[in-house]
């Protein structure tokens, strides 16, 4: 199963890459939602290779993921591969600079089951594919805003 969401910021691309490449806002954020997260290494720069373990609940479960970084091109590609309960899923950014000060944001997010019991939540979601692509172009678009207010502060 698979979302694609684009947006356009008017933020410069090495910007935008900038703030994206900010992995610890990212965590903060999921340990506001109730995740648990751990980093695994000691890594300053983000790299290929990056990974966390992340503890998450999800629909009355406590779930397990590992999420690496796989790929990291500045300052237009990033992709991460998460294995969870049954599931692979690949979530890629790409960016393309439209102008000197604006940038188009591309986010990719494919799930593939590996388990039955995986398969038979990938279908119940495929019933519910137009309410969770609303979801999930929504939370994109508030997140390309809030790339533009992050920039406003810091120009």
């Amino acid at each position: 199963m698979k979302f694609s969401s684009k947006e356009d910021v008017e933020v410069p691309i090495a910007r935008v890459f900038g703030i994206l490449s900010e992995f610890e806002a990212f965590e903060r954020s999921a340990i506001r939602r109730g995740a648990e997260i751990q980093r695994l290494g000691d890594h300053v720069a983000p790299h290929v290779g990056q990974a966390w373990e992340v503890t998450f609940d999800l629909r009355g479960k406590q779930r397990r993921a590992h999420v690496e970084l796989t790929v990291y091109e500045a300052p237009h590609t990033m992709v991460f591969e998460s294995v969870a309960g049954g599931m692979n899923a690949v979530t890629a950014v790409d960016l393309v600079a439209l102008s000197p000060g604006r940038t188009r944001i591309s986010v990719v997010f494919e799930v593939k089951p590996t388990t039955l019991g995986a398969r038979l939540l990938v279908q119940s979601m495929k019933l519910a594919k137009s309410n969770l692509t609303k979801r999930f172009k929504l939370r994109v678009a508030e997140y390309a805003r809030d790339i533009e207010d992050r920039h406003a502060r810091m120009a």
